[in-house]
């Protein structure tokens, strides 16, 4: 007999994309109703072959094994089906083929408040997620406190988890998938949303879990903390593992296929979103530098096309470049620079990013994008990883520099004193 806790076997997962009829992007109620009486004479098997949708797998023949007490680390690209893998081992959805053997009980943070009820306490809800671990009243309680001094919502316990906000929300929900002792813990990028003083406590804790010999699927775009607190890895590459092994060996297999592979433009209306965005202004697609290379110390533009829900007085956008590593080296903020922009509901817009000179250093970074209403520090959507780009050497990037060293260098002003 096995000793894997998990055992994953030609795990597949299918979607049926439907696309609207070209030249209408969004549709009235008439249209709906009118396309739901016209299917009613349809027959089922020309409903089946309409051109109008095809079938998208996000995993396709993914099989592994985990055994009790590993920590791994999954990852890979946007879209590679990292949060799809994660669904189905927490049987939030159900596999198009193959087979999940779980051996323990299982607590997942991948959208944060999955099993929370909006209308109860953070107090009940703390009881109600212990419940539907199978936990009795008395086991919940003896955890009761250690759960609260650890999201830091002593003043909201009797409020209705529904004024929390994102970061009070994702707070108490790691605090009770953590600390409600599962033989799985299962975590999809909580690290992405949270000061740092939270996601080192995070990273602490999911350590004192994997030390007590418990496992953890851990999936983060952060390959620093990916090196820290696993021990072994899974990398996903559109929908099927193409590297597993040990934690540094996987991290450094991502990262030479990341150096040779670049981007332009990128969809995003696709990508997956985690629920604590309420998405009424929505990215939907971004352009590096039209096409062109990057060029370190040169002029360059990124374009992002957005669409909102609502007409909205004030919103602002940001990109940030990453490290491979996770590390963030440059974060432009459109608030900063030039305020609060209106948005219109329902068309599409783009605001647009010229830098003068770009201060990053030759290498390979990551895009973190990012859209919020207001001055709220929670954004309405966000992207973290959503595109790869490389910084080329420039004119007067310093020959001693090479490539690869990521980071930022800047000119300042410099003068000489006799």
């Amino acid at each position: 007999m096995s000793d894997a806790i998990i055992q994953v076997k030609g795990l597949g997962k299918k979607y049926l994309l439907h696309h609207q009829q070209e030249g209408r992007r969004y549709k009235a109620l008439r249209d709906v109703i009118a396309g739901r009486a016209k299917s009613l004479f349809q027959s089922p098997k020309s409903k089946v072959q309409s051109p109008k949708s095809e079938e998208f797998w996000a995993l396709r023949d993914v099989s592994f094994e985990v055994k009790r007490g590993d920590v791994v680390g999954i990852i890979g690209r946007n879209g590679a089906g990292k949060s799809t893998l994660l669904k189905l081992l927490s049987r939030i959805t159900e596999p198009s083929k193959g087979s999940i053997r779980l051996r323990g009980r299982v607590a997942s943070l991948l959208e944060v408040g999955t099993g929370f009820h909006p209308e109860l306490t953070g107090r009940e809800n703390i009881y109600l997620n212990g419940a539907i671990l199978g936990m009795g009243r008395a086991e919940i309680a003896k955890k009761f406190d250690e759960i609260v001094a650890f999201a830091e919502v002593e003043k909201f316990l009797d409020t209705p988890v529904k004024r929390y906000s994102s970061g009070m929300y994702m707070r108490l929900a790691f605090a009770v998938a953590a600390h409600l002792e599962p033989e799985i813990l299962i975590v999809d990028e909580v690290l992405a949303v949270g000061d740092a003083a939270f996601q080192k406590k995070c990273l602490g804790k999911m350590q004192d879990v994997s030390k007590g010999g418990r496992t953890v699927l851990f999936v983060s775009h952060n390959m620093a903390a990916v090196q820290q607190l696993c021990n072994q890895g899974i990398l996903l590459e559109k929908g099927s593992i193409v590297a597993e092994g040990a934690a540094s060996q996987v991290v450094q297999s991502y990262t030479s296929r990341s150096a040779s592979r670049s981007e332009s433009q990128v969809q995003l209306e696709g990508m997956g979103r985690h629920s604590w965005f309420d998405l009424r202004l929505r990215l939907t697609s971004f352009t590096v530098n039209d096409g062109r290379p990057l060029f370190h110390g040169e002029s360059c533009e990124f374009t992002m096309e957005f669409a909102g829900s609502a007409d909205f007085e004030e919103a602002w956008f940001g990109v940030g470049f990453s490290g491979l590593d996770g590390m963030r080296y440059a974060t432009y903020d459109s608030y900063v620079a030039r305020g609060m922009v209106a948005v219109k509901a329902g068309s599409k817009q783009t605001i647009r990013l010229q830098i003068d000179r770009l201060p990053l250093q030759p290498g390979i970074y990551l895009v973190d994008l990012g859209a919020a209403l207001g001055s709220t520090s929670s954004p309405s959507d966000y992207l973290p990883g959503a595109v790869q780009v490389e910084v080329l050497p420039g004119e007067k990037t310093p020959s001693y520099l090479g490539n690869g060293i990521c980071g930022v260098r800047l000119e300042g002003k410099w003068s000489l004193t006799p």
